[in-house]
């Protein structure tokens, strides 16, 4: 049975859709809370299919959490066809291929996005690191490792699916974000995604955002259909975040190659981006910690011996 949990005046509503779930509040033995812990805070923002705005949120939320205070580094995890950078208006010379082909090192290829938010690209059209091997995730994590201290929040924007880089950058990360739109397509790949990731994996802990709501009310139906299935049949907990809604002018924003939240603060998506980077904040004290970056990639790799993800 899933436990869920709601966030603001929501909360109330929420508890009575899951009134016979069941809620852990206990921190894993072994692991402490992030107010004890020191080191960057690693969310992995994934969905089950494309085309629900995943990167959009992904860019908009480091611009919230930076206006917050926050340091912010994104990856685009999207190893063969990444497109934060185009969003983000940017033309990186290098990206994260050349890092994991050897010819340059992370620091080398790291764009300013904001003097408080930088990015690690991703190559476009490039299939050779669609499905990283032992050595490059073992390359990824020295290179990371050297960056822990310089911010504060990483987020990593997965590709959409359940591909291999998909599981191990999701399963790898502190935090699991779902992204998920009204379309019964999205809420059907996303159970799919979380199923995986539950099942074989056992990650029991996720945060859900709906995207592309009409309202707040279409939202918490969104989740309410996704919170009831996932009670049924999975051992899991899920934590409502709220929802962006529906918003031309988060539309004209990607047409300019601009963050909505740059390029029109005071939009009513802006305005739902702000509260999520708020709610991510304060839900800090509420995250299950597996660990620093440099333990959480270790402790993967080194239980998967090599195979799997």
């Amino acid at each position: 049975m899933s436990a869920v949990r709601g966030t603001g005046d929501q909360a109330d509503t929420l508890r009575q859709m899951a009134r016979t779930a069941k809620q852990s509040n206990q921190t894993p033995s072994g692991a402490a809370s992030l107010t004890d812990q020191q080191g960057i805070r690693v969310i992995s923002v994934t969905s089950g299919k494309g085309g629900v705005g995943k990167s959009n949120v992904v860019a908009n939320l480091a611009m919230a959490l930076a206006s917050q205070g926050k340091k912010v580094l994104i990856i685009d995890g999207d190893l063969g066809v990444g497109n934060l950078d185009v969003l983000l208006g940017l033309s990186p010379q290098y990206n994260l291929n050349h890092v994991l082909s050897g010819e340059k090192s992370l620091s080398e290829i790291i764009v300013e996005v904001t003097p408080s938010i930088k990015l690690i690209p991703a190559g476009s059209g490039v299939q050779e690191y669609t499905s990283l091997g032992q050595h490059e995730k073992l390359k990824l994590l020295d290179e990371l490792d050297m960056l822990e201290e310089e911010f504060d929040i990483m987020i990593i924007d997965t590709e959409a699916g359940i591909s291999e880089n998909v599981t191990y950058f999701t399963v790898a990360a502190q935090e699991i974000l779902v992204v998920v739109t009204p379309e019964p397509t999205s809420i059907t790949d996303v159970y799919a995604l979380i199923k995986l990731l539950a099942t074989r994996y056992s990650e029991h802990h996720f945060k859900v955002l709906i995207n592309m709501a009409r309202d707040s009310e279409d939202a918490l139906e969104v989740f309410r259909k996704l919170a009831n299935v996932a009670g049924r049949f999975l051992d899991i907990s899920l934590d409502y975040l709220g929802c962006v809604v529906r918003d031309e002018r988060l539309i004209d924003s990607v047409k300019k190659q601009k963050a909505v939240y740059e390029l029109y603060p005071d939009s009513d998506a802006s305005n739902c981006f702000t509260t999520l980077a708020k709610r991510v904040i304060e839900n800090s004290r509420q995250t299950r910690l597996k660990g620093n970056i440099q333990f959480f990639f270790r402790r993967y790799l080194e239980g998967s011996g090599g195979g799997g993800v």
